[in-house]
């Protein structure tokens, strides 16, 4: 069994908005699977995230942000009111969500796994299947360790699965860091798109021969 730690009980509270107790009932019903507790309390209408999440959200800002001149990022991200987009925690929110977008390695391509077209998931499978059987893995245990290898590739390339950069701890995730705005002001709030440039990004770049510049200024 599982012990259920006073920080456990906290991160699932940020991370759904749930009570304190209720969290914690979660955990133990989960034997502290933290993704699990989740998902318990969204069926029991306990998270104030699940909540909100079907509610029609419209308003919000696009908003951009330049990182030296050279990794440039705009993103959508919506609230139910004009009310909520004027104020300093969405503001603030929606900023810290550039930043990181910016700065998050591995970059993220999608904001959630709903987004994974089923190409790409099936061309990535077969990529880890390959190079598993090449590594000289058992048959019979491939697509178990694929399995595993899909799902944190999914949360690699996932916006709101992503550690965010700027938590010092390095556990708490956009998702939560949006549940826990979502449980502070009571809208529903979604990221809606984004888009992530970076200088030079898809050009072939030039290789430069430093031997061949130094005989070419020397006439050889």
């Amino acid at each position: 069994m599982t012990e259920i730690t006073a920080t456990m009980i906290k991160d699932l509270r940020e991370r759904t908005g749930a009570g304190m107790a209720d969290c914690k009932k979660s955990l133990i019903e989960t034997d502290g699977d933290m993704e699990k507790a989740t998902e318990y309390l969204r069926k029991k209408g306990l998270a104030a995230a699940a909540k909100k999440a079907g509610r029609i959200a419209t308003e919000g800002a696009v908003a951009s942000y330049i990182h030296n001149g050279r990794v440039g990022v705009l993103c959508e991200i919506n609230c139910e009111t004009d009310f909520v987009a004027k104020t300093d925690d969405f503001k603030n929110f929606v900023k810290d969500v550039a930043m990181h977008i910016a700065g998050a390695s591995p970059v993220p391509l999608y904001v959630s796994d709903a987004e994974i077209e089923a190409s790409a998931q099936t061309k990535e499978r077969e990529i880890l299947r390959a190079k598993a059987i090449e590594q000289g893995k058992k048959a019979e245990i491939v697509d178990k360790i694929v399995d595993g290898q899909i799902a944190k590739w999914k949360k690699d390339v996932c916006l709101l699965d992503q550690i965010w950069v700027r938590d010092p701890e390095g556990k708490k995730t956009i998702s939560a860091l949006l549940n826990e705005l979502v449980a502070k002001i009571g809208e529903n709030i979604r990221v809606r798109r984004f888009v992530r440039w970076e200088l030079g990004e898809g050009l072939e770049k030039k290789q430069d021969d430093f031997a061949a510049e130094v005989a070419k200024q020397a006439g050889l």
